[in-house]
């Protein structure tokens, strides 16, 4: 049953390959021309199951009419590069320059739990935070990782019972992010497993659930679904950003994942973010983290302060910013104009819907509107 399950999935994955590549095909030779697919200059890049990746390999100018599609359509991952254009328009304020003799000691802050946080960093966390009003970081202790993949597995250390007679099973509400169970059986520790679908989860013992919100990869809003007095929440709001979704209120949980890649688009620096309630879930955390790679890149967080800053600042002090370039309006309108071309692209082939996403009133932006995931487009016949 398991191989049979194996091949039907594989001849699923084709399948879809294949009809997103005719559809954005015969898009590219409707009345439309390239340029209004994706990208206002390029001609028709990579059919691309994320709306955030603006892939550099074009299309084969070859006229062949024995080549129907000669793109490529990545269903593994997105890379976030549709926010290349915006930052190249910054120039030089994101610009950091760094010493050979700076940045020399492992440690940063001793003061503070996570002691290879940069401060520098942290601030701008906490300054971001509150002008966006998407987190509370009053009472919390701010733990950086490389990246949330780093800050996920430190969480699973931290917070899995270390005596226990058998791993702590670890669930969330299909369909859920890809990464999820490789992640939380990679180490083989014993700690934890995997234990699939939270929405068919019912085991009456300690489990921990992981929240999505927006959800990758449907991009719905996400509310815990086992809500049993014995599971621990991990809240993942790597899209909680009011490019994607209206902010209806200040998140306030006990464990919040972010992340740089999805916040501001710069994947290459591998920076992540957790705001953590208690005080011993974040010394476990840290301890992961100096255990697997004795902190984290202070290169990479100076730079992420940085692009942190010129965000706050494109916002709170405009007249040093030409007229669009505050960094959440920009890209909220990007976004807009990305789903409102893949929409008129669906709807010509007729051959697939799109859902429907929920709107509402965001509190950063004070606009109504239908939330427009940055992670993956959601296909039904």
């Amino acid at each position: 049953m398991d191989l049979r399950r194996m091949i039907l999935g594989h001849f699923l994955v084709i399948s879809l390959a294949l009809n997103v590549g005719f559809l954005y095909r015969d898009y590219c030779k409707g009345n439309r021309h390239y340029q209004e697919f994706f990208s206002s200059k390029n001609e028709c890049k990579n059919a691309s199951v994320t709306l955030l990746e603006a892939s550099p390999q074009p299309f084969s100018s070859s006229s062949s009419s024995s080549k129907a599609f000669d793109g490529i359509i990545d269903l593994d991952h997105g890379d976030p590069t549709m926010y290349e254009k915006y930052w190249q328009q910054m120039g030089d304020k994101t610009k950091v320059v760094i010493n050979g003799w700076q940045f020399i000691s492992y440690f940063s802050d001793v003061s503070r739990v996570c002691w290879f946080l940069e401060p520098e960093f942290a601030n701008s966390i906490i300054r971001l935070h509150k002008l966006v009003g998407n987190a509370i970081t009053e009472d919390r202790y701010i733990v950086v990782g490389t990246g949330s993949t780093q800050l996920f597995q430190a969480l699973l250390y931290a917070v899995s019972p270390p005596n226990s007679s058998e791993p702590i099973s670890v669930v969330s509400a299909a369909p859920f992010y890809s990464s999820y169970p490789l992640i939380t059986d990679f180490l083989k520790s014993g700690l934890h497993k995997w234990a699939g679908d939270a929405y068919t989860f019912d085991i009456d013992k300690p489990y921990i659930e992981l929240v999505t919100s927006p959800n990758n990869p449907d991009g719905f809003p996400r509310e815990a679904v086992v809500n049993k007095k014995q599971g621990i929440l991990i809240h993942d709001f790597a899209y909680y950003w009011p490019q994607y979704i209206p902010i209806s209120s200040p998140a306030d949980h006990d464990i919040m994942l972010f992340t740089v890649s999805k916040s501001t688009g710069h994947a290459g620096s591998r920076v992540g973010w957790a705001l953590v309630k208690d005080i011993e879930i974040a010394k476990k955390m840290t301890e992961f983290i100096v255990l697997s790679t004795i902190g984290v890149s202070k290169d990479s967080q100076i730079r992420a302060a940085k692009i942190l800053q010129v965000v706050s600042d494109s916002h709170q002090y405009k007249v040093d910013f030409k007229e669009g370039q505050a960094f959440f309006e920009h890209n909220y309108n990007h976004m807009a104009r990305r789903w409102k071309q893949l929409r008129d692209a669906v709807n010509m082939s007729k051959l697939f819907s799109l859902p429907d996403f929920p709107s509402g009133s965001c509190t950063f932006s004070g606009r109504t509107f239908e939330s427009q995931p940055g992670n993956y487009f959601w296909f039904s016949d």
